[in-house]
């Protein structure tokens, strides 16, 4: 059997060493260029590669082709492979052919990456044998690969999410659908709800569907689909039967009429979001029976990730927050109603078609200077100059850490929320949240 990778990152290679161990002939081809890290890999394992464009020899005739979850599937090059035969699906797909584990998959537009890691930490707390993968670091594939777990924590993206056929979740989390990737979706919201939804698509009645019951777009996708597994929704604004909810200042996990209770204050990660975020992984705690001792201990105890409001360093009263990984409006959002203090925001990159009118409440209440960090800032400026008397554009992380430093008085916060993608001025969001920690710690 053959199997072609197409994408030499850490799917695409995850796949291709899952393939060598199940016996597959493997081909990895990248249209651009791969990374040291993983040709090292490849190479040691024996494995062809190519970069910087598909051969007709790199691409073969395969049975098989796990894709990157960025090459979209209306392309000539994957219509070709299907139209000669070839099985094209995701690399989360691929390992979930190949385990034996339960998987819990969380999505949504927002807070992904945040309730995977947390629910992880519970998991691994409560002694599991489990794995963190998907687009929080590790691949499925390379982490089955390596060997097979219990219990895989797994966040998956609507572009995983196209490209699955049997993927199964023991537990699939929708923690919201807001519009985002429409230039893929053909600029259709309702083609990327559907993406969302495809992970309960193979659910079965022991299986279990946590999702956000204040989302009005997931109480109307879930009236309009067939879906077989349990419910377990949870809610800010009313009580809910076998799921979680808020009741004053306390979550209340109501499942298998054993009902837990926690304050709010006591939670590590502060905000109405990082409430919701927080009973989506106790409800999901609670169904595979974890203690309620270890899962009040993990909220409470929890690091947040990095770049997601990571607390970078707090300088003469000054807090710095690093939000680099709000690359959409939605999740600047969330930081902005997260904070309570007076703050001076750090916002701009490559806008994707943003409506920043949800942001005005929060930005007239709470914000008292804007510093743009990107190379077009028209838009930003327009929009919020009415506003926010103060706005400076800035061009480096240094010169907008020192605009902030320079615009906060004690007690205020400089927060790094962009709300767009980074691409002008950097590599990825991680670099540009690398270089706002350093310009800080220069300060």
């Amino acid at each position: 059997m053959d199997l072609l990778v197409l994408g030499a990152g850490e799917s695409g290679v995850g796949a291709a060493l899952l393939g060598v161990k199940l016996g597959y002939q493997v081909r990895v081809s990248d249209r651009g260029k791969v990374k040291e890290k993983y040709k090292d890999v490849l190479n040691k394992t024996g494995i062809f590669w190519e970069e910087n464009g598909h051969s007709k020899s790199g691409i073969g005739q395969p049975d098989l082709v796990v894709k990157s979850p960025g090459i979209p599937g209306h392309i000539p090059l994957i219509k070709d492979l299907m139209a000669g035969g070839a099985e094209v699906i995701s690399e989360v797909e691929f390992a979930s052919r190949h385990t034996d584990g339960k998987i819990v998959a969380i999505t949504g537009t927002n807070g992904k990456t945040t309730t995977t890691s947390l629910i992880y930490h519970i998991f691994e707390k409560a002694g599991l044998d489990v794995a963190v993968v998907g687009n929080i670091g590790q691949s499925f594939a390379g982490a089955v690969a390596e060997r097979d777990r219990d219990v895989y924590v797994v966040e998956v993206s609507s572009f995983q999410l196209d490209d699955i056929v049997h993927f199964k979740p023991y537990i699939a989390i929708l923690l919201n659908i807001t519009p985002d990737h429409l230039d893929r979706y053909e600029g259709e919201f309702d083609n990327y709800i559907d993406a969302k939804y495809r992970m309960t698509m193979n659910q079965d009645g022991e299986d279990h569907f946590i999702f956000w019951d204040d989302d009005p777009v997931i109480r109307k996708g879930n009236e309009s689909r067939d879906i077989k597994a349990q419910f377990h929704p949870y809610s800010l604004n009313h009580p809910v039967r076998e799921g979680a909810f808020l009741e004053e200042e306390n979550i209340v996990v109501n499942l298998t009429n054993k009902p837990f209770e926690m304050s709010i204050h006591e939670l590590a990660l502060q905000g109405k979001h990082n409430t919701s975020n927080s009973m989506a992984a106790s409800v999901a705690a609670r169904i595979f029976e974890i203690r309620k001792e270890i899962v009040r201990e993990s909220l409470s105890d929890f690091q947040n990730v990095e770049h997601r409001l990571e607390f970078v360093a707090t300088i003469h009263g000054i807090k710095f927050i690093n939000d680099s990984k709000a690359t959409n409006v939605n999740s600047t959002w969330y930081a902005l109603e997260s904070i309570a203090e007076p703050i001076v925001w750090i916002v701009g990159g490559v806008d994707k078609g943003n409506d920043y009118s949800m942001l005005e409440p929060l930005v007239r209440e709470k914000v008292k200077a804007i510093i743009c960090l990107g190379k077009d800032n028209k838009k930003v400026i327009d929009f919020f100059s009415p506003m926010v008397e103060v706005i400076e554009e800035a061009s480096t992380a240094d010169e907008a850490v020192n605009l902030g430093y320079r615009f906060g008085t004690k007690g205020d916060v400089v927060l790094l929320s962009p709300a767009c993608a980074s691409f002008d001025l950097f590599e990825n969001y991680e670099q540009r949240g690398h270089q706002f920690k350093r310009a800080i710690r220069a300060l």
